[in-house]
């Protein structure tokens, strides 16, 4: 599916330097949170601070259950996993991108570098932004993945930004995925 190498980066996309938490406990703040926002399709990603902006897709599940990766013939395209909560809406939204392919670097080729208290806008159909702040990255072994932990509710609006991570073996692609945890701290009107 991706194929690091490929990109002319001999040392890979960025990885985080380790488990990062902006708060205690491994989880985000307990203070008051935004409103959530209703269900509306998300249309983009903005991540500012790595140089994001990339249209959404609506993706499912592949044969062997996890979350589909967007068409690889558009390495800038990221997908919005459709049948968990949509961004800004209550409940953990889960976006996911390439890391790199034939072609070079992807969508979130740069994910691993992002730091902890950035922002992510996701730019709803319904006219909407819901702002984000990233207060977790982490890199999970793919064989020994945490899902509950990942896409768990921890009733308020959350987001999960996944791409592929960790060592890459020829054949079997990567042997994890770069999660990013981010929480709702606000919303806009309009575009990001």
């Amino acid at each position: 599916m991706l194929r690091h190498g490929l990109s002319g980066e001999e040392s890979g996309p960025p990885q985080p330097r380790a488990v990062i938490s902006l708060f205690p406990g491994d989880r985000p703040p307990d203070g008051p949170a935004p409103p959530p926002l209703p269900r509306s399709v998300p249309s983009r990603v903005v991540i500012p601070s790595i140089a994001v902006s990339a249209p959404l897709l609506p993706v499912g599940l592949d044969g062997d259950g996890w979350i589909e990766a967007p068409p690889a013939g558009d390495p800038d395209l990221a997908g919005w996993y459709a049948n968990a909560p949509s961004p800004g809406e209550r409940g953990t939204a889960v976006l996911v991108g390439h890391v790199d392919g034939r072609s070079g670097p992807a969508v979130f080729y740069g994910l691993g570098a992002l730091e902890k208290g950035r922002t992510i806008r996701v730019t709803r159909v319904d006219g909407r932004t819901a702002i984000f702040e990233v207060y977790r990255i982490q890199v999970f072994d793919k064989r020994n993945f945490p899902a509950r932990k990942v896409y768990g509710d921890t009733g308020r609006a959350e987001l999960r930004v996944l791409t592929c991570g960790g060592v890459y073996a020829a054949g079997s692609g990567y042997t994890g995925n770069v999660v990013v945890f981010a929480r709702m701290t606000g919303t806009a009107d309009g575009n990001p």
